[in-house]
């Protein structure tokens, strides 16, 4: 008889009975089923969270701490930039920094800081807010 797969028949003892679990005093896991006394584990429902494991679902959940602030930052631009992009005589606004690629949006509010010497003259601000420092160097040291 040639070997195929119709007629290969399984040898003793090789498929296990499975257990039984939840029918009686007679299946041979007692009464509680296999899953031994009161617990987490001997109720129902508890497969998913026991498989994912408990531990890993709470180390995924973000923990909150401290405050952020919903307020909109302001982009920031230092004097050391207005000086190798601008100019003596030019005007410094959102929309000619945008255009030098100094800010990222034009809408959106812009600060000058102090980073650095003014060395460019006669700049024309409009539209953007400033550090101290800077507002002392436009002036020409007056307060």
């Amino acid at each position: 008889m040639p070997l195929s797969l119709d007629t290969i028949k399984r040898g003793k003892n090789t498929t296990k009975k499975r257990k039984r679990i939840g029918r009686g005093n007679a299946s041979g896991t007692g009464t509680y089923s296999g899953k031994g006394l009161k617990g987490q584990n001997s109720r129902s429902g508890v497969s998913g969270l026991k498989r994912l494991g408990m531990k890993q679902v709470l180390l995924r959940t973000p923990k909150v701490r401290g405050f952020k602030s919903g307020r909109e930052k302001a982009q920031i631009v230092n004097l050391v930039d207005i000086n190798k992009n601008f100019k003596d005589g030019e005007s410094v606004n959102p929309t000619s920094l945008f255009a030098k690629n100094l800010v990222d949006k034009k809408e959106k509010t812009i600060k000058i800081l102090g980073t650095g010497k003014l060395t460019v003259k006669n700049l024309k601000f409009s539209n953007v807010k400033m550090s101290k420092s800077v507002k002392i160097q436009i002036d020409g040291g007056k307060k």
